[in-house]
């Protein structure tokens, strides 16, 4: 019985130290949200990948118009001028060489360039979500949305301090931490942002499941007596 309470206060210390050593990490207003992604998207202009399925038009020419998939050599072919390097052009970019290759072929080379599907987006969920793994990112998806791709949060995720790891153009990651109980529960839903290519969703465990951890770790297979959690003193 003696051991039994010993063994329950130790339990009550480490419980105690490991809530109170907790980094608490203080969640950025909706505002401060807006403003990061109104930040980072616009730097994140989307470039055109292998397999990208390409809408090209010609206001003037219909019969020249085409779909053509980006090759794996980053090419695509069209009438006319042949092969052109698409991959790594915005869209953009490539309808003002389009327009340049065209100019020696017709008179007046309108073109327009429409991303009809995109091949390489996707994000990667971690942590303690039940289907860890890659995420196809086939439009517009939200924090939440890509967690229930990914087979939905486990009970021991920490959901009010789920971490977004995104890069910038520069490739220096940008870290954000999104309150999902807030965004789940309704109180304040713009917590649940939108996702972009690349991007890393991470969800770490609870204190409660670090504890149990802890516990089977270095006290449940150390100590030669058995554990108990809770008290049962009685004679």
């Amino acid at each position: 019985m003696m051991k039994r309470i010993i063994i329950y206060l130790i339990s009550l210390i480490v419980l105690s130290s490991l809530t109170s050593c907790a980094p608490a990490v203080k969640n950025p207003s909706s505002e401060g949200y807006a403003e990061a992604q109104a930040r980072l998207y616009p730097e994140r202009e989307y470039k055109i990948q292998l397999g990208d399925q390409l809408d090209i038009k010609f206001y003037y020419n219909p019969e020249l118009n085409e779909q053509v998939i980006v090759r794996p050599d980053g090419r695509i072919s069209l009438q006319l001028v042949h092969e052109i390097i698409a991959s790594g052009l915005t869209p953009a970019e490539l309808t003002t060489l389009l327009a340049k290759k065209y100019a020696t072929e017709l008179e007046k080379p309108e073109i327009t360039v429409i991303i009809r599907s995109f091949s390489a987006q996707r994000v990667y969920i971690d942590g303690e979500v039940n289907r860890p793994g890659l995420v196809n990112l086939t439009g517009y998806m939200t924090v939440l949305q890509a967690i229930s791709q990914a087979g939905g949060l486990k009970e021991t995720a920490r959901i009010h301090e789920a971490i977004v790891i995104r890069r910038k153009v520069d490739n220096t990651p940008y870290v954000m931490t999104v309150d999902l109980e807030k965004a789940i529960d309704g109180s304040n839903t713009s917590q649940d942002i939108a996702l972009m290519p690349l991007d890393i969703v991470y969800l770490p465990k609870s204190p409660i499941a670090n504890l149990n951890q802890w516990v089977d770790q270095y006290i449940r297979k150390m100590l030669p007596i058995p554990f108990y959690f809770g008290a049962n003193i009685s004679p």
